[in-house]
């Protein structure tokens, strides 16, 4: 990216959101997920003594960034990791990775007891993690949050010296049976301009936008992919907690739940292809039994996580993750024409560089 496209970096202290400078920032790649952290990748060119100066002001862990187009914000997030290099004709750059905000909740561990055993909507579980993640000294990024609800009730406890990661205790409520998504998205006020770092949630997904994008092919869709993936999916499903001996001397096992068959697909000629997944924090057998019950309601048969690659432009806001998109293709493998319906649950952005176009991978499951 050059300073002459579309796009900017914008460099902010991430605890005050204060911006260090703008700089440019080339070789740029970034994506964004529903339930995940997404990434950053790109290098500062560093041509002069004076602009050594300003980079210098970039400080992996308190440093934010931010890809802006067209003045919307498309990606913000916190940068982790950066690398000095200089080469051989002594051209020097600093390369960055970057992670989204939600990606501090992977940085923190659950260092008091947090106890909820009155049932609460399981969106205000979630809320009260990045509440007490943040109510700590030095520990609020402005992440804010909404007021969505469920109607599902959870009761949850976690306790200070299992060292439980906060993003490991918002993925474990997200996965079980009725669960939600996550993610936290950046936007700017309509009416101030302020930076803003939103919670975003939704159960039993995030929806976002009340009408379909349309994509076709030919048109906007330079490419597609729809790969099936049965080494991902499953017909039966268990989950294993915990071990929850008392007595010292016999032999330690795990708590497990009950087998979840997928009873349909074995009756219409699918073989048995077992899931399983491990909850070693977990000791409450009807968490397992819902753990097992939603990774099997995700993962039946064979996985299918459809991609599209398409040209930005003005038709193309920056809030993907969520909506919905229509998908027209007209070619060789469908010669009646696909006429599709699908959410978003994931973008990669490619700015325009070298002769390359402004261009977006969107990721997608089925509406």
């Amino acid at each position: 990216m050059t300073l002459d496209t579309p796009y900017r970096a914008i460099f902010c202290d991430l605890l005050t959101d204060q911006t260090i400078d703008i700089l440019p920032l080339r070789d740029v790649q970034c994506d964004d997920y529903i339930g995940k952290a997404g990434s950053l990748s790109g290098t500062v060119p560093i041509p002069d003594q004076a602009i050594a100066e300003r980079v210098r002001k970039i400080e992996e862990g308190r440093t934010a960034v931010y890809l802006e187009r067209g003045g919307d914000l498309w990606w913000g997030g916190i940068i982790w990791t950066s690398t000095l290099q200089s080469s051989e004709r002594g051209v020097l750059t600093l390369g960055i990775q970057a992670a989204t905000f939600d990606s501090y909740a992977g940085r923190r561990h659950i260092r008091k007891d947090l106890s909820y055993t009155t049932e609460v909507d399981q969106l205000e579980l979630a809320r009260n993690l990045w509440r007490a993640l943040q109510d700590d000294p030095g520990g609020n990024i402005g992440v804010r949050y909404g007021e969505e609800t469920s109607q599902v009730a959870r009761a949850a406890t976690w306790r200070k010296g299992d060292e439980t990661l906060y993003s490991e205790a918002l993925e474990q409520l997200a996965a079980l049976e009725n669960g939600f998504e996550h993610q936290i998205m950046v936007y700017r006020d309509p009416v101030t301009g302020e930076r803003i770092r939103q919670l975003r949630l939704g159960s039993p997904r995030i929806r976002t936008g009340a009408t379909d994008l349309v994509f076709d092919r030919p048109g906007v869709i330079l490419s597609y992919s729809f790969p099936r993936d049965a080494t991902r999916g499953g017909t039966t499903a268990m989950a294993r907690g915990a071990s929850v001996n008392t007595d010292a001397a016999a032999e330690s096992r795990p708590l497990c739940s009950t087998e979840r068959v997928a009873q349909d697909l074995i009756d219409g000629g699918w073989p048995r292809i077992d899931l399983s997944s491990d909850h070693n924090e977990i000791t409450s057998l009807d968490m397992l039994d819902s753990l097992a019950a939603a990774n099997l309601a995700q993962s039946r048969g064979a996985v299918v996580i459809p991609e599209i690659s398409i040209r930005l432009g003005g038709i193309v806001p920056p809030a993907l993750l969520g909506r919905s998109a229509r998908i027209r293709i007209t070619d060789e493998w469908h010669p009646q024409g696909l006429d599709a319906r699908y959410r978003i649950v994931g973008v990669k952005v490619r700015p325009p560089e070298r002769g390359r176009p402004d261009t977006a991978e969107l990721y997608l499951e089925e509406a």
